[in-house]
């Protein structure tokens, strides 16, 4: 069950790209924190069942790496995502001109083929409030279908939060 969950991630993953950008305070000691907690006026910026699906996906990755959701934790997570329409690239020019003894003219139309795709970002930010402030960031941005059925949206936030958590804690150089 196990391998037919990491095939389907790995082919979620494979039609569309997902693009992480991450950065970090470099005189952090990412050993000292253990726990961690969300904001308690997170606004995600997507739906609230989309949130739950993050949230939880974040969870389990997490605690994979070892760390656990506290009262009082070591640093708190921000989430924030907007969402925006990439510039449609693909159209058929149709052009009509004429011209002749110094005279010219010409009329062309750009008809539009396909749909713009809706890409998503999210920014995870890691903050200790009682240190540095902010220590490490992760900005994600992938396509988004806001159609897409429950499951798909599922698989899709977890994809993005393996990729996120993939780099947590940067290696040491």
């Amino acid at each position: 069950m196990k391998l037919i969950r990491i095939c389907l991630l790995l082919l979620v993953v494979s039609c569309a790209p997902i693009y992480v950008n991450y950065d970090y305070e470099k005189r952090t000691d990412f050993s000292k924190y253990t726990t961690y907690n969300y904001y308690s006026d997170l606004n995600t910026g997507l739906s609230e069942l989309d949130t739950k699906r993050l949230l939880n996906a974040l969870d389990v990755s997490l605690q994979n790496k070892g760390l656990s959701l506290s009262e009082n934790p070591d640093f708190f997570i921000d989430i924030r995502s907007t969402e925006f329409q990439e510039a449609n690239r693909s159209s058929v020019g149709v052009g009509v001109g004429g011209g002749g003894r110094n005279v010219g003219g010409g009329i062309s139309i750009g008809v539009p083929i396909g749909q713009a795709n809706i890409n998503r970002q999210i920014v995870f930010e890691f903050v200790d409030e009682n240190g540095i402030g902010l220590f490490w960031q992760a900005v994600s941005e992938s396509s988004f279908n806001p159609n897409a059925q429950p499951e798909k949206r599922e698989q899709r936030l977890q994809a993005i939060v393996e990729k996120v958590v993939s780099k947590y804690p940067p290696e040491k150089k």
